[in-house]
Parts: structure tokens; C-alpha cells; sequence
């Protein structure tokens, strides 16, 4: 069964096509690189995923099932945190926050409920994180701990919106082990977006990449070409491979150089 099924999915806010007709099917156990110049839709896919956005056309399925509300075999960590850093809550408050969350304030947990909670730090390396007050935590160890409310309830489905965001390099790469540890170790399906794909080569199956409205799907070598980028961003593309590293030019200048605060 495939983790995830697009079919002729169309989304658009105003006259603004966001998505047009994507069709794709991820496997499951799949980790997937999700790629795109600001504004290409990356954080609008996942939200639909979610069941938070209304196709205009077509259908999502998530495991076999049309993508719903509230679906607990996905995981999400979204892209805004800033409110979570600003916390006076212990890490374990702020995982066990997440236990109950159709509820407000702090949930009072049963033994089964407080056994995932200790399995869901221990799945990310944060069980010394769990005493410490969130404020404190650096940038790094903050993800970790989001990322363990997202293994709650042990989803089959992983959605990270851009992670990496603020983090030096340093933390960039720990972030990417750790999630493709737990990939590896669960066999969950992970949808990864970020602005660069670069801290996830190595770590990544597939790269979806988005662009004008459209989408391509495949391995980094049949994804990130000038033909298949200069198609998504409708204006001739120049991809570059430098010591390891992977450049996508317009022009002379680099398309996706810096990070983006946001996305559509």
C-alpha cells in the first residue's frame, strides 16, 4: 500500500494556482526530500495532507484512507516555533502536551499515555532533555523534542515543515540522523521540506520538488537536472555538483541561497 496518493490534485488561494494537477504516489518507509523555491507550496501540500486545505480538484489518500482531520497516524512538526522556545515548560510537559490535543493546558496522562511520551524521547535521544526547561534549550535540542510530540501514538506518517530553519550546520546535520534513524528504526514514511537539498543528501530516497504549480518525484539524480528544473520554474535552470555539494543556478545566481521564513 503506498503511504501516500495524489491524484489530479489542484489547490489555488485567489487566482493563484499553487498546485496544479499533481499526480504522484510515495511508497511507504519512503524518506522524501521536499523541495521548492519559496511560495512553491511545500507547507500547502502538508496542510492538505493534513486535511486543512480544500483541494479544488482531485483526492488525497494518506495510507489507503482520504485524507481527514485529526488523522493520528500522522506525525507533524510544523514550521512555526517560536512559541514552543519561549516555554517555561519542562521538555516532558511539552511532549506530553501534545498527548490529548483536542484539550487544553496540561493533560493529566495514564500510565499507557506516559509510557509513549517516555518512548517517544527515548526514539529521539531526549530522555536528559525531559527535566530541562524548554526556554533553555538550544535551537537543536528543541527539534528534538517536536519531534518526539510527532511520534506520539506511533504515526506511519512523518511530516516535517522545513526543521532546519534557524539551525547552524552543526544542528542541521543532527537533525537530519536523527530522523532518518527513526526512519529507519520504524519504517515510517517521512516527508522532509526544506529550502536546501544539500543537509539531506546522503539521507533522502526521493526528492519531491515543486515548482509553478507542478511537481516532480524521483531519486536526486532524476529530480535535480536542468531539464526537469527548468520546466518546474518555467525559465532555464543551471544545476552545478561542487565537492559533494549540489547548486541550482538561475542565471549566476543561486535559486535557493538562504532560508525562507515561510512558505504557501
Amino acid at each position: 500500500m503506498a503511504a501516500l496518493s495524489l491524484t489530479h490534485v489542484s489547490i489555488s488561494f485567489g487566482a493563484r494556482a499553487v498546485l496544479s494537477d499533481i499526480c504522484m504516489q510515495i511508497e511507504a518507509g519512503r524518506f522524501v526530500g521536499v523541495l521548492g523555491p519559496n511560495g512553491a507550496g511545500k507547507s500547502t501540500l502538508m496542510r492538505a495532507i493534513l486535511g486543512l486545505v480544500r483541494l479544488e480538484r482531485g483526492a488525497i489518500q494518506v495510507l489507503g484512507c482520504a485524507a481527514t482531520r485529526g488523522n493520528a497516524a500522522i506525525g507533524y512538526v510544523p514550521q512555526t516555533r517560536s512559541a514552543a522556545a519561549r516555554q517555561r515548560l519542562r521538555g516532558w510537559d511539552l511532549v506530553a502536551s501534545a498527548s490529548n490535543g483536542h484539550r487544553w493546558g496540561l493533560p493529566i496522562l495514564g500510565k499507557a499515555a506516559r509510557r509513549d511520551v517516555g518512548r517517544a524521547l527515548d526514539a529521539v535521544g531526549a530522555t536528559d532533555l525531559a527535566r530541562r526547561p524548554v526556554c533553555e534549550l538550544s535551537g537543536g535540542q528543541l527539534q528534538r523534542l517536536l519531534i518526539a510530540q510527532a511520534l506520539l501514538g506511533r504515526p506511519r506518517l512523518l511530516l516535517l515543515d522545513e526543521p532546519l530553519i534557524s539551525l547552524d550546520p552543526q544542528h542541521q546535520r543532527s537533525v537530519v540522523e536523527l530522523v532518518k534513524h527513526v526512519q529507519q528504526e520504524t519504517g515510517i514514511t517521512v516527508l522532509f521540506s526544506a529550502h536546501d537539498l544539500n543537509p539531506l543528501l546522503g539521507a533522502v530516497d526521493q526528492v519531491l520538488y515543486l515548482g509553478g504549480g507542478r511537481a516532480a518525484l524521483g531519486t536526486v539524480e532524476e529530480v535535480i537536472t536542468a531539464p526537469v528544473l527548468s520546466r518546474l520554474y518555467g525559465s532555464p535552470i543551471e544545476v552545478l555538483k561542487i565537492e559533494g555539494r549540489i547548486f541550482v543556478l538561475s542565471g549566476r545566481i543561486e535559486v535557493e541561497r538562504g532560508a525562507h521564513v515561510h512558505d504557501a
